[in-house]
């Protein structure tokens, strides 16, 4: 019955097959158990609310995935968009997190309405290339960023603005550490390499006296911190419709590059196209919806999916695996309590280079293409802000393009944007 409802025999695959590629693929991202709640509570939130609702709206979307689109595609909170969500949105602009919960919530609805009309598909044909790569090689950065800030190996200057850290300082030398092990590990294709790198720096830290022992390894989970404590009005109150356009943007391309990614490596497209890829697209939608109420940032496709398919996975089958997997992951909260800050930070670098590698698409050769990219580069971890990054980058692509006299290559969608931004930095100019 199992065999039939997924089409093992149809997609060439076993459920010894599917199921090796469910361990592989959850492996490869267990890390985001550790990693989102470790980044979600600086803003307040309690950290095991946060674990529960990082493991039950990936487990959540993860069979969504599975069982609605029979993909091997698994999901959890993005990297990229619980940055944007801490470090932008709740401690750069001042948002109370519940009414950012409430943003999530509302990106959320208008996933899943912009899927089942089509409009999904015009946006993403409506955005220039250039840009689509350049956001997330410019959140990339900005992770890394924080990543070197949290392990003190860049610190504040009067002079400089910033400048290189104490190697003296115990967190350096443990985050030194922990970058030379993740590398050594990534470089030689360890599965699981970012969670074995966060684990091994832990170690380190613990011998350094920056952590401790945790006195107890399971415990059930806490719900009442986070669980529906999202504030839809304080949301809407705010009016934030930049916020919103980052969490549907990010998500939108993010989603949509993983899915195809990790499609084409399966063998899954047909004639150029993935079938059922609206289907696919629902899954995101359901996940941030189901995570926001339960207390985490925007969920998204893993391109980390692709390391199971290399394992074998095919099917959806293997999303069972994963979501099982990450529902027992929330019975853990004692561990990633105990993991510090500091061995988190290589994690974050490895992320963000990771995410760089988008840049190499950009056509550097035309300076249309390549200066928005290079202002979408600089001023998303300069300015601590995604939106602001994105905006600027769409404005002088804009503009750029018009000087140079292509503006025949920017859509109406580009326009339209390039507007409202134009209008919103206007507005903060004469307040």
């Amino acid at each position: 019955m199992i065999a039939e409802f997924f089409k093992l025999q149809e997609n060439g695959s076993t459920v010894r097959r599917e199921v090796l590629g469910g361990l592989t693929t959850f492996v490869t991202m267990a890390y985001i158990v550790i990693v989102n709640p470790r980044i979600l509570s600086e803003t307040g939130m309690p950290l095991e609310g946060i674990l529960f609702a990082t493991c039950v709206s990936a487990a959540t979307a993860t069979f969504v995935m599975g069982l609605h689109a029979n993909y091997p595609i698994a999901l959890a909170p993005g990297m990229a968009l619980n940055s944007y969500f801490t470090y932008s949105v709740v401690l750069g602009m001042g948002v109370p997190w519940r009414s950012a919960l409430g943003l999530v919530f509302v990106s959320g609805v208008m996933f899943l309405l912009l899927t089942v009309t089509g409009v999904r598909e015009q946006i993403i044909n409506g955005i220039p290339p250039c840009i689509k790569k350049s956001v997330p090689a410019g959140i990339g950065l900005f992770i890394a960023y924080i990543g070197l800030s949290n392990a003190n190996l860049v610190v504040p200057d009067v002079n400089t603005f910033v400048t290189i850290g104490d190697f003296s300082d115990a967190r350096v030398q443990t985050a030194c550490f922990g970058i030379l092990l993740t590398a050594i590990l990534v470089r030689y294709r360890t599965s699981g390499a970012i969670l074995l790198g966060i684990v091994g720096t832990t170690c380190f830290a613990v011998l350094r006296g920056l952590a401790h022992w945790p006195s107890q390894i399971f415990s059930m989970p806490d719900v009442s911190g986070t669980f529906l404590q999202l504030d839809l009005v304080g949301g809407f109150r705010l009016g934030l419709l930049e916020i919103l356009f980052v969490f549907l943007f990010v998500d939108l391309f993010d989603s949509v590059g993983t899915i195809l990614g990790v499609g084409e490596q399966a063998g899954l497209m047909k004639k150029g196209k993935l079938p059922r890829a609206g289907r696919a697209l629902v899954a995101d939608g359901v996940g941030t919806i189901f995570g926001s109420l339960t207390g985490t940032s925007t969920v998204t496709s893993y391109i980390e999916s692709a390391a199971g398919v290399s394992a074998g996975a095919r099917t959806g089958l293997s999303n069972m695996v994963v979501g099982v997997l990450f529902l027992a992951a929330m019975f853990f909260s004692p561990l990633v309590a105990a993991i510090p800050s500091v061995a988190v930070a290589p994690a974050l670098l490895l992320v963000g280079a990771l995410m760089v590698r988008s840049i190499r698409a950009v056509n550097w050769s035309d300076f249309t293409e390549a200066t928005p990219a290079l202002v979408i580069l600089l001023a998303t971890p300069l300015t601590f802000s995604v939106a602001t990054g994105l905006s600027l980058g769409l404005i002088v692509f804009s503009l750029v393009k018009l000087a140079g006299g292509k503006r025949r290559e920017v859509s109406l969608l580009v326009w339209v944007l390039t507007f409202v931004f134009a209008l919103r930095y206007v507005y903060l100019a004469i307040r």
